[in-house]
């Protein structure tokens, strides 16, 4: 691995000025994002903490370093895709002497999902040690990170800063949406969130039912694709449930962690989600039944459990 020194770009650069991006976190998402920035000629250093998710990154033409800090201290821009808010603090050493001069002058791109209380404090810390911060969290799962057609929002307190970053992700996306200041863009994914997970979580108990109900479930998926409903997450879902393929694109993991996130910002205004509350429980059960790495489609397991059918 490279370690630094590198030159550093000049604070403020334009997209086109800009020497080098960095980029924390190589997970089943960060590592396509990664690599779609990379393939589009941009100069990216990049770090993870299982070294080997960065060995297509080098070998596209990235440069990999040994610590968050080099990563900070060789690029003006740094893009966090981590899992979760504990594992942001950490590589920004939030809350620590050093967190100060390891952001100072840099603009930090969180495109995570985490709690929009959490993204409001973050801003306040980053500002204070003389960062710029943007919110900018991805709707979609690894296939859409793949090709680049994710759809990206945007949220922060500088114009100018948000239409730089959003030129900067430009070969990670399909579309990107500026939602407002912070915590909007988050919000906004949490909202978009609430109902991807209870569609396709219907989806498979409707699979569920035609399965209890001896059906055919491709004449169910006939059916569901010939008429309104038809769209690429119903074909790609349906696809997998009748190849019983739960190969991940969007882990339950993940999809237990933002239905928790949805339950906790409806609470914080008073909003009523019994379908996302009833998510919620149905992801957690899947998890607590050791599904955790699979594709959210392995719902069906804690629906096939409530059935009283076997545990798989």
């Amino acid at each position: 691995m490279a370690k630094w020194p590198f030159s550093r770009p000049r604070a403020g650069a334009s997209v086109a000025e800009m020497t080098r991006v960095g980029f924390l976190g190589l997970g089943v998402m960060g590592q396509p994002m990664a690599l779609n920035l990379v393939r589009a000629g941009t100069d990216v250093v990049v770090w993870n903490r299982t070294p080997a998710r960065a060995e297509p990154l080098v070998a596209a033409g990235a440069t990999a370093v040994e610590t968050p800090a080099a990563v900070l201290a060789a690029a003006d821009t740094v893009i966090v895709m981590l899992y979760d808010e504990a594992a942001t603090d950490h590589v920004l050493a939030r809350a620590t002497p050093e967190f100060p001069a390891m952001v100072a002058g840099r603009t930090v791109v969180v495109m995570g999902t985490n709690a929009p209380a959490y993204s409001r404090a973050l801003e306040s810390d980053l500002v204070a040690a003389g960062a710029c911060y943007v919110e900018a969290p991805v709707s979609g799962s690894r296939g859409p990170a793949e090709t680049g057609e994710l759809v990206a929002m945007l949220a922060g307190n500088d114009g100018d800063v948000l239409e730089r970053v959003r030129q900067l992700i430009d070969p990670m996306v399909r579309h990107a949406v500026v939602c407002g200041s912070v915590p909007a863009a988050l919000t906004t994914k949490i909202a978009v969130n609430t109902y991807m997970i209870t569609m396709v979580t219907g989806l498979v108990e409707a699979v569920h039912l035609a399965d209890r109900s001896g059906l055919d479930r491709g004449v169910l998926a006939e059916v569901l694709l010939s008429g309104p409903l038809a769209s690429p997450l119903l074909r790609g879902k349906l696809g997998k449930l009748l190849a019983d393929d739960f190969s991940v694109q969007a882990a339950i993991a993940d999809v237990a962690k933002n239905t928790g996130l949805i339950v906790g910002a409806a609470r914080s205004v008073g909003a009523a989600t019994p379908l996302a509350d009833t998510c919620d429980e149905l992801f957690g059960q899947t998890l607590r039944l050791g599904h955790g790495s699979a594709d959210l489609i392995a719902v069906l397991r804690a629906l096939e459990r409530r059935a009283g059918e076997p545990v798989q």
